[in-house]
């Protein structure tokens, strides 16, 4: 079976056509800025890719309801537009790229596939903030957890009881891997929560945010584009979210190494000990000031393998979607 992956990133859609080996038969990377993707460039890439057999998308939030991937059809494609609320800045350029593949190939089976799918494992003690009845039953506040299929394919390459994988990229989390489940992880509501990114701040005292809005008279849709675009390694060097471009003795990697590393210790708590990490990410794979910094601030925690895995969403969806549809 071919199957197309359509990953839709921040500013791109990265397109890759996997053979029955999981080797890649073609690949595109195609502009798709503020969640615009053009259609004409696609429809043109995959005429040019010739005949797949089934589609898979990355999907960033399936919120309660789906907990594993699943053929798409118009009700499913009902259903995850109603999840937009819970991902404003994220599910609409999934579904802006689903929409896009769906017009160009309307007769190919397609599956989605989430990245808050391998979460659903978690502990409702995990899952749970303590806030008020109505927000957690009524409104869905609570924590689901994001990076699923990189955390997922990771986990299936360093099979350990207690495992800890660190995604470091433009987005940043942490999630303990107990024998191949997910137990805890940083990323909870949104893709905001949890250690400082690239440009995304990960966790701040609400009381901060309340301050912000309420005695220095910023909007809400200042406050989201600060939180998620000028904070994080950007906001604290005062310029570049890229770790390549930080002066090493900077405050800004100070943090990240810090948050980190803590949020590795944390893990550990849930996991009832570490047996590895796993580094993974565009920062994850390649900076190894960050990975080495970070292990030397957990050493203590005993004597664990440390490990630097490819990210490869494509095959972990590719997988999914031949099972979806077996």
């Amino acid at each position: 079976m071919l199957v197309l992956v359509v990953n839709a990133g921040s500013s791109s859609l990265k397109l890759r056509v996997l053979d029955p080996s999981d080797a890649v038969a073609a690949e595109a990377d195609i502009d798709a800025p503020r969640a615009q993707v053009d259609e004409d460039a696609l429809q043109a890439w995959i005429a040019g890719a010739g005949t797949v057999d089934a589609v898979g998308h990355r999907i960033v939030h399936g919120g309660e309801r789906f907990r594993s991937a699943v053929r798409v059809d118009d009700g499913v494609v009902r259903e995850l537009r109603a999840l937009t609320d819970l991902a404003p800045l994220h599910q609409p350029k999934s579904l802006a790229a689903l929409d896009a593949v769906l017009a160009a190939l309307p007769d190919t089976p397609t599956v989605a596939c989430f990245d808050t799918a391998f979460h659903a494992t978690l502990a409702p003690e995990a899952t749970t903030y303590a806030v008020p009845r109505a927000w957690r039953e009524r409104w869905g506040v609570r924590r689901y957890g994001f990076h699923g299929l990189s955390v997922e394919w990771a986990a299936s390459q360093v099979r350990v009881p207690r495992l800890v994988v660190c995604h470091l990229g433009g987005g940043c989390s942490v999630t303990a891997v107990l024998d191949g489940r997910s137990v805890e992880t940083t990323m909870g509501f949104s893709p905001l929560e949890g250690v400082p990114m690239t440009t995304r701040s990960g966790s701040i005292d609400p009381g901060a945010l309340i301050y912000l809005l309420r005695e220095r008279g910023l909007t809400v849709d200042e406050l989201d584009h600060a939180l998620e675009h000028e904070s994080g390694l950007a906001g604290l060097s005062g310029g570049t979210g890229d770790v390549r471009e930080l002066d090493p003795d900077s405050l800004a990697l100070a943090v990240y190494v810090h948050r980190i590393a803590a949020a590795i210790a944390a893990s550990t708590a849930s996991l009832g000990g570490l047996d590895a990490i796993v580094f993974t990410g565009g920062v994850g794979e390649h900076s190894e000031l960050v990975r080495e910094r970070v292990t030397a601030r957990v050493r203590h925690l005993g004597d664990f393998e440390v490990h630097v895995v490819a990210s490869r969403e494509e095959l972990v969806i590719a997988r999914a979607v031949r099972s979806a549809l077996a």
